[in-house]
């Protein structure tokens, strides 16, 4: 059995999302403050040990003027129920999925309400709310002090009356009746349901840092704690028992010997009276403790030559995270083995397992991640095998990459929209990348592997033809600041720069999509004309070959032939897409700036550096010769573009990317790259519309009629 999906309603950014687990790992990316943290957070807060500890920040901004319509619904009268109701709440609702042959579903029993024979899923809802019997205790507030807003005054009472109002509150919902809800008492059943544990992403490693320099070895101690658990698997009671008689021989030794010298630098203290004939003589005795030998007294080290070891803190801090992080899911594991009554399943959580590793062992990690399960377990051959799911967290394209596309979840900060706050947006990739050809997602995974592509991490993305303009591409943003206000500066936003040919630009569309990422896509004109050439047999045959724009039949960039094809002739989700259709130069260059625009993209192609003109460039470099005419000995007239054409034939491509990155100064950005890195500076569009919130019984009654 496992978790199958999970809703998360009314915690910081996550208002309402939805997200589906894999069986093993499921890999969270997105950009800074875009929600990941929130969700270890909640789950902790509900499963963690140390019992529900929500704030009044931890309610959703778009959620906390419920407590103003409350306050007003009892102010005027209405009935409890009613202002219960229109409180916020914080909840997590839990589908899982079992085997309906398997011979015990444990403490999921309890769970598992429905009369359907055919049902194999049961929903778990955890919810932080309020008590009827606890209202009085949330608007039992003073009136307000002069000079005071009253709305900030009875907020200030939320923050302490919250946690004594509100308290966790646990339910099963039938997946085939949503009306139908079992409660129970207390979270005794939560505890037995779900085991949560959390490798935080700040692992105190780095001692120089005030870290603690022995925190690998300090979890010696807690393995043997949990090994000495009577409910701890037999092997583990058994090292442990050994490790206590081994203690307790070294105990009776040194009471032995140990304590009779050290009875002699007790002082005399006969000479003051004492002890009298009614005292008893003082005798020392030392007792020797596992937990404190372990905790205070063991150290991991690196062996060494000649009898010198290395001390934990003298190693590297990736190999020191890597060694940590194994030895805390050998302490999750045997927590979990050492239950009583073991749960359902076993959520573990890793943020930022990429800290201190190094490119290779961060895109190892995952892969071994799911070995490393199968290891422990072994260790286990009498005993079901681990039910674990990791949820990990990452900021690294290395990780992000290693793993595949169906296992990736995209956390997605929207932007503010008035009255509601920012909020996050979830993109599940297993379904939103169902519309694209199976062999383009795998070009995609495979690319995005082998670049190592942070488009899951970055504010904005520039997709570029060739190395040259992805060389270039700083220069250009900076001259282009200069021009910009101080707050839409190119050099203050996370902006990534991809290559990705022209041949291959529009295969990302549809990711770009998907991601809502402001993206800018440069490529060429690429303009061909048709001839005829004799082929090797000496027979007439039609050729499309390279030339200027003005001699120019269409182009042959399949980016832009893509970018413009109508919606009526998108193959969406077949195996192999038709080409695009041919677009003429003329129709190309009399292309707006709307035209240009899809949704979160923008395409920018050569176009003439004088509006108006029909002098316009093929290439980046004879748009480059065309926009600098002076630095390249260009000669104005009619046939500029056709000279420019020629000049640019004979450029060193990374010669000339590298003389106007480093060495020119003051030189002319092409207009059609201008144009396009001025509107890239812009912020995103805002969303036209708040999506409803689903109440989870209702999405609850339509995942089952799906």
């Amino acid at each position: 059995m496992r978790i199958q999906k999970v809703r998360v309603e009314g915690f910081r950014l996550l208002q309402d999302v939805e997200i589906m687990l894999e069986p093993g790992s499921t890999v969270i990316v997105g950009r800074n403050n875009s929600g990941k943290t929130s969700l270890t957070d909640v789950f902790e807060r509900f499963a963690g040990d140390g019992g529900a500890k929500f704030r009044l920040e931890d309610f959703s901004a778009g959620t906390r003027s419920k407590f103003f319509e409350a306050k007003e619904l009892r102010e005027t009268g209405e009935d409890p129920g009613k202002v219960l109701s229109a409180l916020p709440r914080i909840t997590i609702t839990l589908t899982f999925a079992y085997e309906s042959a398997a011979p015990s579903l444990g403490p999921l029993s309890a769970f598992i309400i429905d009369l359907d024979m055919n049902s194999t899923t049961a929903i778990a809802k955890l919810e932080y709310g309020p008590a009827l019997r606890s209202l009085q205790q949330l608007f039992d507030v003073a009136e307000a002090p002069d000079g005071v807003d009253a709305n900030v005054h009875f907020m200030r009472h939320l923050k302490e009356a919250i946690p004594k109002a509100y308290s966790v509150q646990v339910s099963a919902i039938d997946p085939t009746d949503p009306a139908n809800v079992r409660p129970f008492e207390g979270t005794t059943d939560l505890a037995t349901l779900l085991q949560c544990n959390l490798v935080r992403a700040q692992r105190t490693l780095d001692h120089a840092k005030h870290g603690d320099a022995d925190v690998i070895g300090k979890l010696l101690s807690t393995l043997f704690k949990t090994a000495s658990t009577p409910t701890a698997a037999a092997a583990d009671q058994q090292l442990a028992a050994q490790l206590k008689s081994s203690v307790e021989g070294i105990e009776r030794e040194v009471q032995s010997k140990f304590d009779t010298m050290l009875k002699a630098l007790l002082p005399a203290m006969n000479v003051l009276g004492f002890p009298s004939m009614n005292d008893t003589e003082l005798q020392p005795e030392t007792s020797l403790n596992v937990d404190a030998l372990l905790s205070d007294h063991t150290r991991v080290v690196y062996a060494g030559a000649d009898g010198v070891h290395l001390p934990e803190g003298y190693n590297g801090l990736g190999t020191r995270n890597l060694i940590y992080m194994l030895l805390q899911l050998e302490s999750y594991h045997k927590l979990y083995r050492a239950r009583l009554t073991r749960p359902a399943t076993h959520l573990i959580f890793i943020e930022e397992p990429e800290a201190h590793l190094h490119p290779q062992m961060q895109e190892v990690f995952i892969h071994q991640l799911n070995a490393a399960v199968g290891k422990l377990s072994a260790k286990y051959p009498d005993e079901p095998a681990w039910q674990v799911q990791f949820v990990i967290t990452t900021h690294s394209s290395h990780v992000a990459n290693a793993a595949p596309f169906e296992a990736i979840r995209y956390f997605l900060n929207q932007q503010p929209v008035p009255a509601a706050g920012r909020r996050t947006k979830v993109k599940d990739f297993k379904m939103g990348m169902a519309a694209i050809p199976k062999s383009e997602q795998e070009f995609l995974h495979q690319y995005m592997t082998l670049t190592k592509c942070d488009l899951y991490f970055a504010d904005k993305a520039i997709l570029v033809e060739g190395t040259t303009e992805r060389v270039l591409m700083p220069r250009l943003c900076e001259i282009i600041d200069r021009d910009l206000d101080e707050e839409h500066k190119l050099a203050k936003q996370y902006i990534t720069t991809v290559e990705v040919g022209g041949a291959y630009a529009h295969i990302f569309y549809p990711l770009l999509n998907f991601l809502e990422l402001k993206t800018l896509v440069i490529t060429d004109l690429d303009a061909v004309r048709s001839v005829i050439k004799k082929d090797r047999k000496g027979n007439d045959r039609n050729v499309w070959e390279k030339c200027p724009v003005a001699l120019g039949e269409r182009t042959s960039n399949a980016a832009i032939r893509e970018w413009f094809r109508s919606a009526g002739e998108k193959d969406e989700g077949e195996a192999e897409a038709k080409p695009a259709p041919d677009i003429d130069m003329k129709t190309l260059l009399a292309k707006t700036d709307a035209e240009k625009l899809s949704g979160y993209r923008r395409i920018a192609y050569q176009v003439p550096e004088t509006p108006g003109s029909n002098v316009c460039a093929r290439s980046y470099e004879d748009a480059l010769v065309l926009a600098n005419p002076d630095r390249f000995q260009l000669a104005d007239g009619d046939d500029q573009a056709e000279e420019a054409w020629e000049i640019a034939q004979d450029l060193p491509k990374s010669e000339t990317a590298l003389r106007f990155a480093i060495r020119e100064s003051n030189w002319k950005v092409p207009r059609y790259i201008s144009d396009g890195l001025k509107w890239l500076s812009e912020p995103p569009p805002p969303p036209a519309e708040v999506p409803p919130v689903v109440p989870p019984v209702q999405a609850v009654a339509e995942d089952a009629a799906a």
